[in-house]
């Protein structure tokens, strides 16, 4: 199967991967636009970190091609950014800096690189967090961090680790109305693994169903209803038909 790089940022064509004679992957196709927002939706085992750390470049597939925006960045870590479950946060590093490190890596001045995250920490709504430790942050406001210092490592696109799954009920229904209302100010495109149903569809544009042993993508639900989406979203028929048909294609 080949996909068009020239509307994609992102694509990956034909990807397998094995381990130790055990095939993990089977010939995934997948594609991602400019600020579109995918989800990979699929059972633990079935093969979704593999194909991050495909994507990401740390993996080299066995067959197959990654593309970022026409590039083939095949088995090239260091193009495109990667948010684990874990926020990763530097404890002895201030908020601050911890957000400011992925420029200074870069190469730009400390100076400079903590101008730059400064001017972003009242849109992400981190304003008064600067000089604080991760320590004393709570883990919404944890993943807010690791996601702005995501987005400054990023070009144009970032892959989401589960980042909500640590979070309780309460802060992670607050953290998806962030996430969705940051994503439309941001030039970012994501894909993000998620083993929760509800929260694919409340905030992805598409969704990749990943079955079976090897796993595969064997399906694609493109979630019509535009953003911003009402609040009461999740509660409607239009949601629930969505999750019937997805709980269908993952049986």
């Amino acid at each position: 199967m080949s996909i068009s790089t020239e509307n994609n940022i992102l694509v990956a064509e034909n990807v397998s991967k094995s381990f130790d004679n055990n095939l993990i992957i089977d010939n995934i196709n997948i594609h991602l636009k400019n600020r579109e927002i995918v989800s990979l939706l699929g059972q633990s085992g079935v093969g979704k970190s593999t194909l991050f750390n495909i994507l990401s470049g740390i993996y080299l597939p066995d067959s197959g091609k990654v593309y970022l925006k026409g590039e083939d960045i095949t088995g090239k870590p260091g193009k495109i950014s990667y948010m684990l479950q874990k926020d990763l946060l530097l404890p002895y590093k201030t908020v601050l800096d911890n957000t400011a490190l992925p420029l200074i890596i870069k190469g730009m001045k400390k100076k400079d690189a903590r101008a730059k995250a400064s001017a972003l920490f009242a849109q992400f709504g981190l304003e008064g967090c600067e000089k604080k430790y991760p320590a004393q942050l709570s883990g919404g406001m944890r993943q807010r961090a690791a996601l702005l210092r995501t987005y400054l490592s990023s070009d144009g696109i970032a892959l989401l680790d589960e980042p909500f799954s640590a979070l309780d009920t309460l802060t992670k229904s607050a953290m998806h109305k962030w996430y969705l209302d940051i994503m439309a100010k941001i030039d970012l495109a994501t894909v993000f693994i998620t083993h929760d149903i509800d929260e694919a569809i409340l905030l992805s544009d598409r969704i990749y169903i990943m079955t079976g042993k090897p796993g595969e993508i064997t399906a694609e639900i493109v979630i019509n209803r535009k953003k911003p989406r009402p609040d009461n979203f999740n509660l409607s028929e239009e949601f629930l038909e969505y999750k019937r048909t997805i709980v269908e294609k993952l049986l």
